[in-house]
């Protein structure tokens, strides 16, 4: 069984930075696309940035040129740099994996991380 621990959420404001990192808690042999998403209340989750096996990245319009996403496949770890930081970044942010293929069982799954929380202050 795998988890997804995510860390670096926090309360900023406006104008400044935070970098949020996810990874396992298990062994991960092989996994797909590595994202992140968030949500504000009332609002539906939203794709923030997603980054494929070999490395192409994809971000929603919002924070092109702010955020950058970046994977170890070593490590099975993602990270998102968050520059520039907007009041409307504020949501609970989570990472997720897609087709991975976890040490001792067959087939693939995707992963969500718990979440965690990115307040910006005006």
């Amino acid at each position: 069984q795998v988890q997804l621990v995510e860390s670096g959420g926090g309360l900023v404001q406006a104008g400044g930075s935070l970098q949020l990192s996810c990874g396992p808690s298990g062994s991960i042999v092989e996994l797909g696309t590595m994202g992140w998403y968030r949500q504000a209340p009332g609002v539906q989750r939203e794709l923030v940035a997603s980054i494929s096996r070999l490395g192409n990245t994809h971000y929603a319009d919002a924070v092109k040129g702010r955020f950058t996403i970046r994977r170890d496949n070593a490590k099975s770890t993602v990270s998102l740099q968050m520059n520039s930081l907007k009041p409307d970044d504020t949501a609970v942010y989570y990472c997720n994996f897609s087709n991975v293929r976890v040490r001792g069982l067959f087939g693939t799954q995707d992963y969500w991380g718990q979440g965690t929380q990115v307040t910006v202050s005006a």
